[in-house]
């Protein structure tokens, strides 16, 4: 699963071949589908890591630790801010391009997404339109801060993300 999901963010699902993965691991072809009943079914199961670390476990981690909706929209991205999980999720918005089962499936887990900001930010903020705004833009601050290139004067560049983060987490903008 790791080398399969690796493989994904380095090269897309073109990348993810039996043989190589197969050859990465030092098993034979045929010891690879004793794991996996053929390539479509491990995409299928890469799909479902990808969905249970990127979103499942990060939202059921964070209502585990409780606190009010700011600390839990700051919990959440603090959990999704790895490098690791961001590669994933990038390649397969990518991948969601060319394959219309996985635009579906991206788009059901980006709105369970959208749904779990709209009900935080809903803890603090009472205009409907600001809430789905702030929800707005807390997502696109997730999905597209790897597209950041600008310099940002006397921060880094998770310094800025940061403080973008914290302006929207504030009670009234």
């Amino acid at each position: 699963m790791e080398a399969g999901l690796e493989a994904l963010a380095q090269g897309g699902p073109d990348a993810v071949r039996v043989e190589t993965l197969a050859a990465e691991l030092g098993v034979t072809k045929g010891g690879f589908y004793g794991y996996f009943d053929g390539r479509p079914a491990l995409l299928t199961e890469m799909l479902d890591e990808w969905e249970r670390r990127c979103t499942k476990e990060v939202i059921a981690q964070v209502d585990a630790e409780g606190g009010d909706g700011a600390e839990r929209i700051r919990r959440a991205g603090q959990l999704t801010f790895s490098e690791d999980l961001h590669r994933i999720d990038l390649a397969v918005r990518a991948w969601a391009h060319h394959d219309q089962s996985v635009a579906t499936r991206l788009r059901r887990i980006d709105n369970e997404r959208m749904e779990f900001l709209r009900k935080m930010f809903s803890t603090f903020i009472t205009d409907p339109d600001e809430i789905e705004a702030r929800s707005t833009l807390a997502f696109a601050l997730a999905i597209g801060r790897h597209f950041i290139v600008a310099d940002h004067p006397g921060h880094t560049k998770r310094e800025a993300i940061q403080l973008a983060g914290e302006l929207l987490l504030r009670p009234h903008l």
